[in-house]
């Protein structure tokens, strides 16, 4: 309720996929027809395909319980991106502008667009992109924030609007 035009968006990184986007993947490198690709190394990774679709998703609650009293709003990023997930918490009247280039995306993200020739925004309505949980908080607090949360940055801003809440990731 207290989430206002010029707060900030922290986004703090995910581990990989974590819960969602498996349908999708398994279809871009035809697991079902061809599991032996899961033991596949691969550059990008570092490791086998199986390796990676296998990381653990984070819990994020032992490194933001110190953060909760200075954040608004939190979105765990999750099946519909992060358009579909922030905009969960977004009153009417406040939009959200994410900076796509205010971080970077594990290798996943990368090698599951270019073998599927998947769009952007097929990428950024599927999966996480990298953003595993995204923090609301007032521009006074982002540094706390990210002192406590050192792998966490600002990745946008909100806006004020005159209608129904949006994010747009430019």
């Amino acid at each position: 309720s207290d989430i206002k035009p010029g707060d900030l968006i922290v986004g703090i990184p995910s581990s990989g996929l974590h819960t969602n986007g498996f349908s999708l993947a398994r279809k871009v490198f035809n697991i079902d027809t061809n599991p032996s690709i899961l033991y596949r190394k691969f550059d990008e990774l570092g490791h086998t395909l199986g390796e990676e679709l296998l990381i653990p998703h984070k819990c994020y609650y032992p490194m933001i319980a110190p953060c909760l009293g200075r954040t608004k709003g939190i979105a765990h990023i999750s099946g519909g991106g992060i358009s579909g997930n922030l905009i969960r918490i977004l009153p009417v009247g406040i939009s959200a502008s994410i900076n796509r280039d205010s971080w970077k995306p594990q290798p996943i993200f990368d090698l599951l667009q270019k073998v599927g020739r998947l769009c952007d925004e097929d990428m950024f309505t599927v999966f996480n992109m990298g953003i595993g949980l995204a923090l609301v908080c007032d521009p006074g607090d982002a540094d706390d924030l990210i002192r406590d949360v050192p792998t966490a940055n600002i990745i946008g801003e909100l806006i004020g609007n005159d209608g129904e809440p949006t994010v747009v990731i430019s």
